[in-house]
């Protein structure tokens, strides 16, 4: 496991002062939500690189409505992998549309397919509606892999950001419980695993450090947690928090991204750590000087160039075709 990096160095009072220019707007995420979903599509909308896609739909476990998922082609297919992801937004906010850019990137980057879920967001749809859709779609390709066109269950990756790296791991836990057949591997980048983000009760540093000054703020999240899971009880469930888990034995092959200026960067670092004392295979890797939700940036961004020479150096080292690293 690599992320023993101990301590953070400070930062110093320029670049602190640059990035608080990405610091999330003071909006109240509970009224304002419908306003961000708008402006993350329109943001979205704006000329991106040309990409190959096709959309299909998913009937849900019980017939009452159908799971959007887009399916992204790399112009050079590099890997016969395909990367099923689980959009990032609090469960809230995101969709196919908002990300298509990222996924697009990730597609070219990675050189594999890309399928995008369109899961049901709160507070239309709360907890478990939008974890439902994601089960839905792993078991499908997960029991039957050419529905992904490829051969073997080893070739179906388990990808999420944020809210959806919590939605991964949910997944992977939710097929374990149920004696289900588990994606042998897994990619969380930067994922919400803990129910508490009051920097006066969390037992986790960054909340306290990185909450109030960067892209996502303590309040945010909480405001997010409260719209997904209304019960304040259910939230120390695994499925919620997965860091609440009792049994992570046997859980995927995991690839765990961290963002240094992110305050769920030590929830999701421990979450790497928990899995690797059950025995699981975890690589770890903090991205340094970065903010939460760097994977939307562009191309040309460090965090992510970095961050995709480590996923890809996970998909080489853990490639079903030879020995894992």
């Amino acid at each position: 496991m690599d992320g023993g990096r101990g301590r953070r160095k400070p930062v110093n009072r320029l670049v602190r002062a640059v990035l608080g220019l990405f610091a999330a707007p003071n909006v109240n995420m509970r009224e304002d939500y419908e306003r961000v979903r708008r402006l993350q599509r329109q943001l979205a909308a704006r000329p991106t690189p040309r990409y190959r896609a096709f959309d299909r739909e998913i009937v849900s476990e019980d017939g009452s409505h159908r799971i959007p998922v887009r399916v992204f082609q790399p112009r050079e297919q590099r890997r016969d992998d395909v990367l099923v992801f689980f959009h990032g937004g609090g469960w809230v906010t995101g969709d196919i549309e908002s990300y298509t850019p990222a996924c697009a990137a990730m597609a070219d980057l990675t050189g594999c397919v890309v399928a995008s879920v369109d899961y049901r967001l709160a507070p239309e749809h709360p907890f478990p509606a939008g974890l439902d859709d994601c089960t839905r779609v792993a078991r499908l390709v997960l029991e039957d892999p050419q529905l992904a066109e490829v051969d073997s269950v080893d070739r179906i990756v388990l990808v999420g950001d944020s809210a959806g790296g919590n939605l991964a791991a949910a997944v992977s836990l939710r097929l374990a419980a149920e004696g289900h057949a588990l994606p042998r591997r897994q990619i969380l980048l930067y994922p919400v695993t803990h129910w508490d983000h009051d920097p006066a009760t969390s037992p986790f540093a960054s909340v306290r450090t990185q909450g109030d000054e960067y892209r996502l703020r303590n309040t945010e999240v909480q405001d997010y947690m409260e719209l997904y899971v209304p019960d304040s009880e259910k939230r120390r469930d695994p499925l919620v928090s997965p860091l609440a888990a009792t049994d992570l034995a046997g859980q995927p092959t995991t690839l765990l991204i961290s963002a240094e200026l992110d305050l769920l960067c030590d929830e999701g670092e421990a979450y790497g750590r928990a899995l690797e004392e059950a025995g699981v295979d975890v690589t770890v890797h903090r991205v340094d000087g970065a903010l939460h939700g760097f994977i939307s940036l562009p191309r040309f961004a460090r965090p992510l160039r970095e961050a995709y020479e480590v996923i890809d150096a996970f998909l080489d080292a853990t490639d079903p075709a030879g020995e894992a690293a």
